[in-house]
């Protein structure tokens, strides 16, 4: 799509050739550097099919990227605008080769902070998915990013980079077959566009935090409206899953993780509906199934981006105990879990269910208790019920595993927290289960007048407020008001609520 204009040490434009609204590209050259001297120092002239002509010798040359030279070029050099270059090279004339992403989840694992300019691994998997459903439509390239760095202010040596919109000339062409059909579609299309098309998904933050928010009081207001959206997200895994069926290294995509499904979801509802809007012409099917597969690959290359990293360090087992401490290699897997986190936070995208589950487990192992609250209480570890089950089940009963149970429990929303304390035998979960229930009962309770005397016989233990407190529950229970059950806990009444009280208090006194 562009005519290249190159003159040796002073300019190199890359005129886009589709439009005249289209960018183009000017590179002005300062001369200091020895890269800008490896074209030929006479007139060149581009033809269809990859063609240069070099107009004073008559040598027509066939214009191929290397693989081989670029990953090696991308292993070496330490100029991150060279790092771009060659990464975007690299995905462009190997779209969808797999042992090629590979290597450069390789390099990728092995120079995770090497970039300063760009993050190594956003740039890739925004890179990747883009070039995996490139050919299958035109316009793509303007629907879709293909890179996360919307600006490069980074000083590249022997260039002065200028990006600036150029009209050029409409030319009158008969001899091309469809050129006046597309060129027309061209006009349509920006005619109707936007100023800036490319999808960005953190359109849906706000409609995903109105649904995490339902999920957390258990009050949806459209239970069709979030079937459609977790059915998508099947959809999605259920795409993943045909186009991968080597087993997984790392115990991802096992488990439900709804918040990680309705982002996922979310998306393909957004995208699809981005890719229809501008794709005049294409059928629903074939956007149906883009949208699938860019956001599955998506998804694919950070399942493979960890795996190279568990695979690396030799993490053979994907049950791993909690009542031992993690080894250098975990706390290296934990920092890549983490990285990637940060990636994909900072662009909304969905991560492969399962993943917080695992990151959590891998941070239990390797952090002290203090760093591991304090990563929960930041957002960098999201606790989720899988996770913090297993921690409940498999953390035995020492002073700082108690410590840290009570500390995930009272960050859990009440709804997992009610759920997650009868997993507990302990008087702190006793205790907690007692408030709810308390609370629960005397929601829409109205005072009543009672009998100033309690009767002492009907208590084990004399002890007047509570006794008082214990009869106003069981008057409660026993009432039309006992619809207030407390969800789960069949055996939750006032002579539990007794029983926790008692307990809690002599705990305190140290009894």
């Amino acid at each position: 799509y562009y005519v290249a204009v190159y003159l040796p040490g002073h300019f190199f434009h890359l005129l886009n050739i589709q439009h005249p609204d289209l960018i183009c590209h000017s590179l002005f050259l300062t001369g200091n550097n020895e890269m800008t001297d490896m074209l030929p120092h006479s007139p060149l002239q581009s033809l269809s099919g990859s063609l240069v002509l070099d107009c004073s010798s008559g040598t027509l040359y066939r214009a191929l990227l290397n693989q081989s030279y670029l990953l090696q070029f991308l292993w070496n050099t330490h100029l991150d605008s060279e790092k771009m270059a060659a990464l975007h090279c690299l995905l462009s004339c190997g779209r969808g080769l797999r042992f090629l992403e590979d290597q450069i989840i390789q390099w990728i694992s092995e120079n995770i902070s090497a970039c300063h300019s760009f993050d190594l691994i956003q740039e890739f998997i925004i890179a990747s998915s883009y070039w995996s459903v490139y050919p299958e439509t035109s316009n793509v390239d303007k629907l879709l990013p293909y890179s996360s760095v919307l600006t490069w202010n980074t000083e590249i040596p022997g260039i002065t980079l200028m990006m600036e919109d150029i009209e050029l000339p409409l030319m009158k062409v008969h001899s091309f077959k469809g050129y006046w059909e597309k060129l027309s579609s061209n006009l349509e299309y920006v005619k109707y566009a936007k100023p800036h098309l490319h999808y960005n998904n953190s359109v849906i933050r706000r409609e995903w935090h109105d649904l995490i928010s339902e999920e957390k009081t258990g009050k949806r207001k459209s239970m069709a409206y979030v079937r459609n959206i977790l059915d998508n997200a099947i959809k999605v895994i259920s795409n993943l899953e045909a186009r991968n069926l080597e087993p997984r290294l790392t115990p991802l995509l096992q488990e439900e993780d709804n918040r990680q499904r309705l982002l996922m979801g979310l998306m393909v509802s957004e995208l699809k509906g981005h890719l229809m809007r501008h794709l005049q012409g294409v059928e629903k099917k074939k956007i149906e199934q883009m949208v699938l597969d860019y956001i599955s690959k998506l998804l694919d290359l950070i399942c493979r981006i960890l795996e190279t990293s568990w695979r690396k360090h030799n993490l053979h087992s994907c049950v791993l105990p909690l009542n031992s401490r993690g080894s250098a290699a975990e706390f290296a897997v934990f920092h890549i879990m983490t990285r990637i986190l940060e990636a994909t936070n900072s662009l909304f995208l969905p991560l492969p269910p399962g993943f917080h589950t695992l990151h959590t487990i891998l941070g239990v192992r390797c952090l002290p208790l203090h760093n591991f609250l304090h990563y929960i209480d930041n957002g960098v570890l999201l606790l989720t019920e899988t996770a913090v089950t297993r921690l409940m089940k498999d953390l035995d009963s020492t002073e700082r595993n108690e410590k840290l149970k009570f500390s995930i429990i009272v960050r859990l929303p009440p709804l997992i927290g009610q759920k997650i304390c009868r997993l507990w035998d302990h008087p702190m979960s006793s205790n907690i289960i007692s408030r709810n229930h308390v609370s629960r009962l005397l929601q829409n309770y109205k005072k009543q007048p009672r009998n100033a005397m309690v009767d002492k016989s009907s208590f084990s233990i004399e002890f007047l407020p509570l006794n008082y407190f214990i009869e106003i529950l069981t008057d409660i229970e026993s009432s039309s008001q006992a619809l207030y059950t407390f969800e789960g806990h069949d055996n939750v009444d006032a002579e539990f609520v007794e029983e926790a009280a008692l307990k809690h208090t002599t705990m305190l006194l140290g009894l």
